[in-house]
């Protein structure tokens, strides 16, 4: 008599728990962006564009583009996070993302049709943070994936 072989969880690697984590903070974010209350100036939500007036938690300039922009960062991160070269992929690329974002706030005008995510300067200082966190993060994280493996104890 055989035994059916029961399929076996590999456990997640530190890049993909942290991505995850990361895709949950943003769809959280994404979703406070369309709350009254979490969102100050909620009535003023626009679409998209710099006349945006409503205010994640009181400081952060958000509109509907805006906040599905979060939730799909938020998807993408937990779609990633599957695998581990995914989940370092999505930390290293998404910070990169950020980046530019921090640098694009940085050049345009606010008062501009060019901010039509909208952002302003929380939302640059906010973005250069999370271009560091998510690039340090990736890097810590493939730095760890790539350590051999320790010898099980007998």
């Amino acid at each position: 008599m055989t035994r059916a072989t029961v399929p076996t969880k590999t456990a997640k690697t530190p890049g993909q728990l942290i991505a995850a984590v990361v895709g949950v903070v943003f769809l959280l974010v994404g979703v406070a962006g369309f709350i009254p209350g979490l969102t100050t100036n909620y009535d003023q939500l626009t679409f998209a564009g710099h006349h945006s007036s409503a205010m994640l938690l009181g400081l952060f300039m958000v509109s509907v583009l805006h906040n599905i922009v979060h939730l799909l960062f938020g998807v993408a991160g937990l779609l990633l996070a599957r695998t581990p070269r995914g989940a370092i992929g999505f930390l290293i690329g998404g910070g990169a993302i950020y980046l530019v974002l921090w640098l694009y706030g940085l050049v345009i005008d606010p008062d501009s049709a060019a901010n039509f995510v909208p952002v302003n300067a929380a939302d640059n200082w906010l973005h250069l943070g999370l271009a560091l966190g998510m690039i340090a993060l990736g890097a810590a994280a493939a730095a760890i994936d790539r350590r051999p493996a320790s010898p099980r104890a007998v």
